[in-house]
């Protein structure tokens, strides 16, 4: 298996966890569990494939993806009630989600020979829209409109640093593993310390 292949699996498996999550706080019987679990975890790869015309969407070409994130909806729905605040759980498990994600798209724009600019953005898609498409789905507020979280800038700020370290270093996994490590590391210091993105104020019209 390749990284760009074990980013592909572990991004499924932690964005199903995070949508089981979202269901379990909707209250949702096992088969929405599965749904929303089985959304969140292909939404972004699948956006990013079609896209790209990849010859078949990830998930088509290996329907074991589809299993994977069943499964893990299905052992979220037995074991969420364990979960002292399963709001908190869902904020974590969505940073790392989105650190596996985001080198997971700039792995695959990058196999295809895609310009800077088409590998910036299919990293930061492929973290963001399984998230988003969750949230909506769930009528959550979406993580990544909070009032100023940061979220999509994590995942813009990992692709370039993938994009940085393979200009200078030449190395695909080097920066593939430097993406995980700014994308998380930016996210964790959202939620931990608070760090924020100023945000538009409206002022009163001058005379």
């Amino acid at each position: 298996m390749t990284l760009v292949q074990f980013l592909d699996h572990a991004a499924v498996v932690v964005f199903a966890l995070t949508g089981a999550l979202v269901a379990s706080r909707a209250q949702l019987d096992i088969v929405g569990f599965i749904f929303i679990a089985c959304l969140t975890a292909v939404g972004g790869g699948t956006v990013r494939d079609v896209i790209l015309n990849r010859e078949a969407v990830f998930w088509v070409k290996e329907p074991t993806f589809i299993g994977l994130a069943a499964a893990s909806a299905v052992l979220v729905f037995f074991t969420a009630h364990l979960l002292e605040s399963r709001y908190k759980a869902l904020l974590w498990l969505d940073a790392l989600a989105l650190a596996v994600a985001v080198p997971a798209g700039v792995g695959v724009a990058l196999g295809m020979g895609q310009p800077w600019s088409v590998v910036l953005i299919m990293g930061t898609m492929t973290g963001c829209l399984g998230g988003l498409m969750r949230d909506v789905v769930c009528n959550e507020v979406p993580l990544i409109l909070k009032q100023g979280e940061l979220y999509v800038s994590c995942a813009f700020a990992g692709a370039l640093a993938a994009l940085v370290i393979l200009a200078t270093f030449g190395s695909a996994r080097e920066a593939l593993l430097a993406c995980a490590a700014v994308t998380f590391g930016l996210r964790a210091g959202s939620l931990a310390l608070g760090w924020r993105l100023p945000v538009y104020r409206s002022r009163p019209p001058r005379k």
